[in-house]
Parts: structure tokens; sequence; C-alpha cells
């Protein structure tokens, strides 16, 4: 298990930042609801810089700034707010939205103002199924294109897929895109049924763990990570368990049907038996616990898809209301959780995610409805 090199109590490891919520598209999925035309209440260019500066106030090394939206490409002063972040000593990146407004042009400005990284969004196999999931055509084509001119510019690019039980068969053929066209990172996206995202349907719990136990298995090949999924902890250190006592984690766990389909299919891909990195260990990162969000009006949240805001930034410091609001101190505090999750033998390492507990049954600090573990379950080796 990766933790952040400093106290979290003190200081987030990331900072996400949603610049505006204007963007073209229609996504099923989008938490923030986007819509065409920008909001006159967002943080102006002087505000945004302003934040910028309470983020480099949390002191050296200063947390992952990261500059979403919508789509951060409708603000005009994207550019200076990437060079001001920047000359602040922030490692800044970009997550735009697959619009005509990712073009080359673009993605070369806000590498010469000083962005080191972008992410962008691939959640189906092919164009019909990427595009109909973000309701607008053309969306596949042009974060192909964005992709490939952003490493050829040298930016390290983040692809990032959300799964629901619509998109996640789409995984094993996503994976080889990814493995072949090369990311420094892959971030699967565990739906949260929030924002528009309430009309889609999730995984169960079971077909979560299924989904998990595949993804590890990746591991060795692709860069990947779980967002909202963060039992995949639990997941990679029973598998590292497993592997030790030279234990069938199938049987040992019962893996499912969805499990096998996807397996065979990263089998059919060659994405399996072999290992071509380092398999990457997940990173002690969650809701207000080394991870947090400003909205486009400055209102502080522990995650976007936690609408509970602990405080603004136009009125208090963002290193205050990180330090000390109720809110995130809370989240920090593994006493607070309740069922499966206060149960769990893990709960300082995973917590489960506090987005989906309260976006399903209202309770903050509920089990995650995602994760089927029986606390206590598992026989862990001695002294871990």
């Amino acid at each position: 298990m990766r933790t952040p090199r400093h106290d979290v109590r003190e200081r987030p490891f990331i900072v996400i930042w949603e610049a505006t919520r204007a963007c073209p598209l229609a996504c099923r999925h989008c938490r923030a609801s986007a819509r065409p035309l920008r909001d006159p209440a967002e943080l102006d260019t002087d505000e945004a810089t302003t934040l910028m500066t309470q983020v480099a106030a949390f002191g050296r090394p200063a947390p992952l700034f990261v500059i979403t939206g919508g789509d951060p490409f409708q603000r005009p002063d994207l550019e200076t707010l990437v060079r001001r972040g920047n000359e602040m000593g922030l490692p800044v990146s970009v997550s735009p939205s697959g619009t005509p407004t990712l073009t080359r042009d673009a993605l070369a400005g806000i590498r010469n103002a000083g962005a080191r990284a972008i992410s962008l969004s691939l959640d189906a196999a092919t164009a019909a199924g990427h595009d109909g999931f973000r309701g607008v055509p053309g969306v596949w084509e042009l974060t192909g294109r964005a992709w490939q001119e952003a490493r050829d510019l040298g930016l390290r690019v983040q692809i990032n897929t959300t799964v629901t039980r619509d998109t996640g068969r789409d995984l094993p053929a996503i994976a080889a895109q990814v493995h072949d066209r090369g990311v420094s990172l892959w971030s699967v996206f565990f739906l949260v049924p929030t924002g528009r995202g309430r009309a889609l349907a999730s995984l169960d719990a079971a077909e979560t763990e299924d989904v998990l136990h595949v993804l590890y298995d990746l591991g060795e090949t692709v860069p990947v990570k779980t967002t909202e999924a963060h039992h995949f902890r639990r997941v990679c250190l029973q598998r590292d368990a497993l592997a030790r006592r030279g234990e069938d984690p199938v049987a040992a766990f019962g893996l499912g049907p969805l499990y096998r389909e996807l397996r065979a299919r990263l089998d059919e891909h060659g994405l399996t038996g072999r290992a071509d990195r380092v398999r990457r260990a997940p990173l002690r990162v969650s809701a207000g616990n080394g991870f947090v969000f400003v909205s486009h009006r400055g209102d502080v949240h522990p995650s976007g898809f936690l609408p509970l805001p602990a405080g603004n930034v136009r009125r208090l410091s963002l290193v205050d209301i990180y330090r000390d609001s109720e809110l995130f101190t809370g989240l920090r505090d593994p006493g607070r959780l309740r069922g499966r999750c206060g149960a769990c033998e893990l709960r300082a390492v995973c917590g489960g995610s506090r987005a989906r507990a309260y976006a399903v049954t209202g309770d903050l600090w509920a089990q995650d409805p995602s994760c089927g573990y029986r606390p206590g379950s598992f026989a862990w080796p001695a002294g871990e």
C-alpha cells in the first residue's frame, strides 16, 4: 500500500478544481449535470489565482492541482491560469472534454504554460459506444486524436473510464487500447449515482468484486488504479497474500461469471501471463483524506461525487477548511463508519466510498453498498 509522503491531515495529495460547468457534451454519467454556457458566478481569473495561492500555502511538496470541468477549455483564461499555477510551483494538470476545443494548438498552449499532464475519458471500446455514452457524435474521434497529439507534445496522458452495468464488459478491449497506445495511468471510475449518473445501473457487489480482481490481474501489464472503489486496496492485499501461499483466487474467493468472462477476454488480448511493468500499489487517498474538490463557485467538497460543502474559498481559506472543518476531520476518523465498513478490519486502509454510501443511503457513514466483503472472513498472514 502506498501512502502520500506527508500527513494528509495537514495537506492534501491532490486538489481538483472545477473551473467551469460549461460543456457541450451530454454525458450520461455526469456528476455535474454540465450545461452549454458558463455560470456567471464561477470563480473569475483573480479569484482562481487566489485559490491557487491557497493551494500553494499547504507547503512543499505542493499538492497536485487538476483543472477540470465541465470542459476547462471553455474558459478563455485557461492558459493564464495554468501559467500562474506553474509559477507558484504547483504541478498543474488539465482534464478536458472531447470537444472541438480540444485541438493541438490548445494542447500546445497549456503545455507551454506549464501543464504536465492531461486526462481524457474513454468509456467504450468503439466510437458508437463512446459517443452514445457522451451524448454527442464525434467525441471518440476527437479524443483519440487528442490522445496522440498530447503524447507527441510531451504531455503525460491519463485515461479515465467509467464502469456501469452497461459498460463493464468493454473493459478488456479498452485495456488493450490503453496498453497499445500508451498512458501514464488508467483510472477506472466505479459509478456513483449522483447527477445524471442516477439514471444509470451500477454493478452489484459481486460483479464489482469480479471487476476488481480482473483489474488486479491486469496490474503487471497496464498501470491501473480505481476511483470510488477503495476496496481495491483490500483485493490487492488479499491477492498478494494468496500469491505468497500459492492459492487460486478464483476458488478462494468464489469469483463469478463476470470475472471469468473478462479474464478470458484479457487473455485473448494478450494482457495476462506477462510482466511488462512493476505492479502499481494502490494509494491511500480518499474523499477528505488526501483529496479535496473545489467547485466552479468556490464551494469546497471532500469529493466531486460528494455534494456536501464544508465552506467556500471566497470566504474561508482552503487550508483551514481542509484541516479543521468538521466534515473533513470526520472523514479522517474511521471510528465514524457504520455497518460492515465500521466492523471491517481494514476500515483504516479502505473505509469504503463515502460518496456512494451517501448517494445510495443518504448516510455519509453507512457501509459502501458496492462491497460485499464479510469482515474477518479472510485469513490474513500473521503480522498483517
